[in-house]
């Protein structure tokens, strides 16, 4: 089955040379996203993690729209934190966006840094709808 890139002016471009996402054999996978906002490329938030978390998990929701699913259909996501004190900011507002019965899975690890000064990414899986 052939991979569809899938871009989105709703979230921010690529910074380098990947795609927001890709789809394939009925799966999306989108790659990380930080808080960048997508009208003028400029990181949101000023250093505050809820912030960025915020921005960031919209962000995330516009490339899944643009795929054709939402966060309803996430099976699995990854976040990277630059500070894990932050971890429990993140979560509270990472635990309100996904209130579905079900909650991905999840990992989250600590990094030395992360693009444009971020102090969170969060990259995700999703599954599509079938085909009718």
């Amino acid at each position: 089955m052939p991979t569809q890139r899938i871009e989105t002016a709703g979230a921010p471009p690529a910074i380098g040379p990947y795609s927001q996402a890709v789809t394939v054999s009925g799966w999306v996978f989108c790659s990380g996203q930080i808080a960048l906002n997508p009208a003028d490329g400029r990181m949101v938030g000023d250093g505050d993690v809820v912030a960025e978390t915020r921005q960031v998990l919209k962000n995330l929701d516009e490339v899944l729209r643009a795929a054709g699913t939402d966060r309803s259909a996430v099976v699995k996501t990854t976040v990277y934190l630059t500070d894990m004190r932050d971890f429990s900011k993140m979560n509270e507002v990472y635990a309100a966006h996904f209130d579905q019965p079900v909650a991905p899975a999840r990992a989250c690890v600590a990094v030395a840094s992360l693009p444009k000064g971020a102090r969170v990414e969060i990259e995700l899986i999703a599954s599509l709808p079938s085909p009718r």
